[in-house]
């Protein structure tokens, strides 16, 4: 029971942070129908965002300031930066696309991760880079916490799921009670008909991108807090995205949050009730077992083709 528990408590970490990452995928698909192959490498860029502010501030085992505003300023600088980086991609990289064939953006897409992973390994290296150990009165976030049982749950765990289900639902709220989130549903469903209806669809997109870029920002700072970074994690980070994404149906938000669970979960239990060697294979083996008989996801609807 232990063992069950402790998987479960990883595998909705983990899960929370590919949630993260399948929202920017789900709603610029949602959007444009553009699968953004260069968010795995913002959420890497978010990552090393964190990683800056924190040594500006005098490091984890020594900050100029208390824990706590220390990693609420990483998660917001991780997220305004990504949102700046998503706002230049769309701006350069898919804007001047948009009415080209689809494949011109997706070369496009897979031409902008390529750049961001060898720009960052030419600045930073191939070594990975730890955030260090933050401490607080009398422990850290790695050994304060609670027990269930025989199995401790950390602090950074819970800081990690809460912060993660806080941003999902804010995006939740946002898409459905705003009218910003009128805007972009309108436009995801047609965008020449929101057009003439008066709806600005250059912003709309721009925010889309803004939002997704921040979601990838704060998911690459609550990873890098358990995880050492490096400039060679967006590929595969952004493809296990991609595939939470597609689990919960690409497009759907709620799917996005199911997906990324879901594959956080199988991930944790493969591993712990298996093998780690084999994790990755199983996964991506389901990634191609939806794409072909289930490609709309678990929540996710059909297109509907117009004649």
């Amino acid at each position: 029971m232990d063992t069950f528990t402790q998987l479960t408590l990883n595998g909705l970490t983990e899960g929370s942070t590919y949630a993260l990452i399948a929202l920017g995928y789900t709603l610029v698909y949602g959007v444009l129908k553009l699968l953004n192959f260069a968010h795995g490498d913002v959420f890497m860029v978010g990552s090393f965002i964190g990683y800056g502010i924190l040594k500006v501030l005098g490091g984890a085992g020594d900050p100029q300031v208390p824990v706590w505003l220390l990693l609420t300023l990483m998660v917001l600088g991780g997220m305004v930066g990504c949102a700046v980086l998503g706002v230049a991609i769309e701006r350069f990289a898919y804007r001047p696309l948009r009415d080209a064939p689809r494949i011109a953006p997706l070369i496009s897409a897979l031409g902008v991760s390529f750049f961001l992973a060898n720009s960052f390994q030419l600045m930073f290296g191939a070594q990975q880079y730890n955030y260090g150990i933050f401490f607080l009165d009398g422990g850290s976030l790695y050994t304060e916490g609670f027990n269930i049982g025989n199995v401790h749950i950390p602090l950074i765990a819970i800081i990690t799921i809460l912060s993660a289900f806080a941003l999902m639902v804010a995006l939740w709220l946002l898409v459905t009670r705003t009218r910003t989130g009128k805007a972009m549903r309108a436009t995801s469903f047609d965008r020449e008909a929101a057009a003439m209806m008066g709806i600005d669809i250059d912003r709309v997109i721009v925010f889309t991108f803004i939002i997704g870029s921040a979601l990838a920002g704060a998911g690459g700072v609550m990873f890098a807090l358990r995880v050492p970074t490096a400039a060679s994690i967006g590929f595969v980070i952004g493809l296990k995205g991609f595939t939470a994404a597609v689990i919960g149906g690409i497009g759907s938000i709620p799917g996005a949050m199911a997906g990324g669970l879901i594959l956080g979960f199988a991930e944790a239990y493969i591993a712990g009730y298996w093998t780690t060697r084999w994790s990755d294979l199983v996964i991506f083996s389901v990634l191609i077992l939806f794409m072909l008989f289930r490609p709309s996801g678990l929540l996710g609807q059909a297109g509907i083709k117009k004649v």
